[in-house]
């Protein structure tokens, strides 16, 4: 017996003939000072259908993002995190027909793999029987589990502001509301940068004062994305990880340290290398935005930038079943 067939022993499989959509937002994590622990849903969203078929195939249509490189079959996220979800709730899938539309950029910062394996895991957990089903805290555990931290699956699960930590191996999570006058704005450049290489970049330990300096405006972003944007320049301040970065991403340091210097609350969105701006009011949002134009087209005309004006998204991966 291979190792395959000897994992599935004992697990039951699920029925064919449902079909569920989910649809799940892109997210920003840190924003600035908030390291692991902050992120925020953002109006850009994936949506991953899936069929179970009374079959043993895997049919993939894959389109948008990631559609020229990515695989289409078991190796794929989707269809390892399913499986692991599977696997947890104690079953096994047989044939699956599976559609992802992608249109959240794939290595710039904004939680794609994130947003696979929430889509994927809640789709799973959707597709076994109602007895078996779990709530969305255990989607968060599984999640961060297969990512290894929780700040851009919790945002993608239960949107909004996520604010996570972690208690020994258990991860968890609460949601605040942002203030109706910040507006995300994201300026995405045509080059990726890998989560694993900017972390190789951060050294393993950092001194009281950096720390200290990093509680506080960690702190005050709370307070500015909940009441007070007026506190946002100086709430996205952050002394642990962007300075140690800016070297993989030039460019986008380049424009973060531009648009700060005339007052725009800029960031790297989450790993980079996307910028991540939150604008005070629609009127800001215009100022950033024509800013961000003038900048790139100036001081990087080698770089392609999209940039979009984006919506806070308050409601989370969402749910639609289709059964017989």
């Amino acid at each position: 017996m291979d190792t395959t067939s000897q994992a599935t022993v004992g697990l039951q499989l699920i029925e064919a003939g449902q079909r569920v959509t989910v649809r799940v937002p892109a997210t920003t994590a840190n924003l600035g000072p908030g390291y692991d622990s902050l992120g925020l849903a953002l109006g850009l969203h994936d949506t991953l259908t899936v069929e179970t078929l009374d079959t043993d195939e895997l049919l993939f249509d894959l389109r948008g993002e990631g559609a020229a490189t990515l695989p289409r079959d078991a190796s794929h996220l989707v269809v390892r995190a399913m499986a692991a979800a599977f696997r947890r709730l104690g079953f096994r899938n047989g044939g699956l027909k599976i559609t992802a539309e992608n249109v959240n950029p794939h290595g710039r910062g904004l939680g794609s793999s994130a947003s696979a394996v929430v889509a994927a895991v809640t789709a799973a957990n959707e597709l076994v029987p109602a007895e078996s089903r779990r709530g969305r805290d255990w989607i968060l555990q599984l999640t961060s589990e297969m990512e290894g931290h929780p700040d851009n699956v919790a945002p993608a699960i239960f949107g909004g502001l996520a604010l996570s930590w972690q208690d020994s191996d258990q991860y968890r999570s609460t949601t605040a509301t942002v203030v109706e006058q910040v507006v995300p704005i994201v300026a995405v450049p045509d080059f990726e940068l890998s989560t694993e290489a900017a972390r190789a970049l951060l050294p393993a330990s950092v001194g009281h004062y950096a720390a200290a300096m990093n509680a506080g405006r960690a702190a005050l972003l709370i307070h500015a994305l909940t009441h007070s944007p007026e506190f946002l320049l100086a709430g996205t301040e952050d002394y642990l990880h962007q300075s140690y970065r800016a070297e993989a991403m030039r460019p986008s340091a380049a424009l973060i340290a531009a648009l700060r210097a005339e007052g725009y609350a800029a960031v790297v969105s989450g790993a980079g290398p996307t910028v991540l701006v939150l604008a005070n009011g629609e009127a800001n949002a215009a100022e950033a935005l024509d800013f961000i134009a003038d900048f790139t087209a100036a001081n990087t005309p080698d770089v392609g930038w999209r940039v979009l004006k984006l919506s806070v998204d308050v409601e989370g991966a969402k749910v639609d079943v289709h059964r017989r």
